[in-house]
C-alpha cells in the first residue's frame, strides 16, 4: 500500500492507465508528455503537452525545483544471525535516512531479530539495530558512512520498481535532468517531464529558477496491515537563502511562485516563520498538507498523477476541493484514456 491520506480520495483506476514504461522507450521526448492547466479561480481545464509549459507562465513568475536525484534503493541480501546464513536472496528497500550511516528500512517478505546481519556485498554489511513491531520499517546501521556508503549503494543497488513496472529500467530512467544531491529513493517525478531546452526556452521569457532539495522517502509499503499516514513520513530537506531571496522577490513583484511536485510544496510551506513569512531552514519535516489547510507560499503546482487514496490527493485538496479532484479525474482522466504516472502531468494555477 501507499502511504495512507488522512482524508482518502476513492476513485477506479484501472490496472491498464498506468504508465509502465518511460515515454523515451515509446519514441517520445520527455517533455511531450501531455498536461491538463486548471485554473483554480474558475475551475476551467485545458488539454496541451507539457512542453507548452511556458504559454501559462509570465515573466516574473517563479519555478522551484526539488534537485534531489535518486538513488538505487532496492537491494538482495543474505541475512546471518549467530555467524551463520539463514537466509538468501531477500529484498531490502530503502525508506528513511536517519544519519551518515543508519537508515530505516523494508525488508520484503521475510524476518528479522535484533543484531541479525544483513550481507550486501564481502564489502558493506549492516546490522538491525532496533525492530518495532507495529511498524513495517526496521532500523538498521551500515559498516560505511557518508560518501563511501553512497559509493557502495550505487554500485550494488537498482532503482524501487512497483508492480506495474514490468521491465528493468536502468537508473537513468528514474532522474530529473536537473537533479544533482543524491537521497530520494523513489523518483521526484514531477520534474521527470523537464529537458533542458524547456528550461531554457522558460529562462528566456523571464520566468525564474530557483531550487530546494527533499530527499523522498519510501511511501510504498508490501502489505495491506500497515496504516502508515504522512504524519509518519520524516523527510529530509533544505530551502537555502538564495530561494528565500527569489520568493520574496516574485511575491513583491505581483509573480506567482510555482512549485514542481508535492515535495517542493511540503518543503516551501515547512521554512516558514510564525508570521508565514519564507525563511532559509534545513531538517527534516513531517508536514501534512490538506484541504483545510492555508498555503503561505505556494500560489501554483506542477504535478503527475497520484493513485487512489494516496496521501498526495490530500494536498491536492489545499489547492482545488475534493470534489473538484474527484470531478477532474471523472472527466478528463479515465473517460480519454489518459494513462497516470509519467505520461500526464497537471498545472494547478490562478
Amino acid at each position: 500500500m501507499a502511504l495512507a491520506a488522512i482524508k482518502p480520495l476513492k476513485f477506479h483506476l484501472p490496472g491498464e492507465l498506468n504508465a509502465s514504461m518511460p515515454p523515451e522507450v515509446r519514441g517520445l521526448r520527455r517533455d511531450h508528455v501531455k498536461m491538463m492547466v486548471l485554473d483554480r479561480v474558475n475551475g476551467k481545464t485545458k488539454h496541451d503537452h507539457f512542453h507548452h509549459l511556458e504559454n501559462y507562465l509570465d515573466k516574473g513568475d517563479l519555478l522551484v525545483l526539488n534537485i534531489s536525484r535518486t538513488l538505487p534503493a532496492s537491494f538482495k541480501v543474505k541475512i546471518r544471525r549467530d555467524c551463520r546464513i539463514v537466509q538468501v536472496n531477500v529484498e531490502i528497500r530503502l525508506a528513511q535516512r536517519k544519519s551518515n550511516s543508519v537508515w530505516k528500512v523494508l525488508i520484503v517478505d521475510a524476518k528479522v531479530q535484533k543484531n541479525d546481519v544483513l550481507v550486501f556485498s564481502p564489502n558493506l554489511t549492516a546490522f538491525v539495530r532496533s525492530i518495532n513491531r507495529n511498524e513495517p520499517l526496521v532500523t538498521i546501521c551500515f559498516s560505511s558512512r557518508g560518501n563511501e556508503l553512497y559509493n557502495q549503494l550505487y554500485m550494488l543497488g537498482e532503482p524501487i520498481r512497483y508492480e506495474y513496472i514490468h521491465h528493468h529500467w536502468t537508473l537513468e530512467h528514474y532522474q530529473t535532468v536537473y537533479g544533482t544531491v543524491p537521497g530520494s529513493v523513489e523518483m521526484v517525478s514531477a520534474g521527470r517531464a523537464f529537458s533542458w531546452e524547456m528550461l531554457l526556452r522558460l529562462k528566456k521569457k523571464g520566468v525564474k529558477v530557483a531550487t530546494i532539495t527533499l530527499h523522498t522517502g519510501l511511501s510504498y509499503f508490501t502489505n495491506d496491515q500497515w496504516q502508515v499516514g504522512p504524519a509518519d513520513s520524516l523527510e529530509e530537506y533544505e530551502v537555502p537563502s538564495e530561494t528565500v531571496h527569489e520568493i520574496n522577490e516574485t511575491k513583491q513583484s505581483g509573480g506567482k511562485v510555482i512549485a514542481v511536485g508535492t515535495t517542493v510544496v511540503r518543503a516551501l510551506e515547512s521554512a516558514i516563520d510564525q508570521q508565514g513569512n519564507t525563511v532559509s531552514k534545513k531538517g527534516w519535516t513531517n508536514l501534512h498538507i490538506h484541504e483545510d489547510y492555508s498555503l503561505n507560499v505556494v500560489d501554483g503546482l506542477i504535478t503527475g498523477f497520484h493513485e487512489p487514496e494516496a496521501s498526495h490527493l490530500d494536498m491536492l485538496s489545499a489547492f482545488i476541493s475534493p470534489i473538484g479532484i474527484t470531478k477532474m479525474i471523472g472527466k478528463h482522466r479515465i473517460q480519454n484514456n489518459f494513462t497516470c504516472k509519467q505520461d500526464y502531468h497537471h498545472l494547478f494555477s490562478n
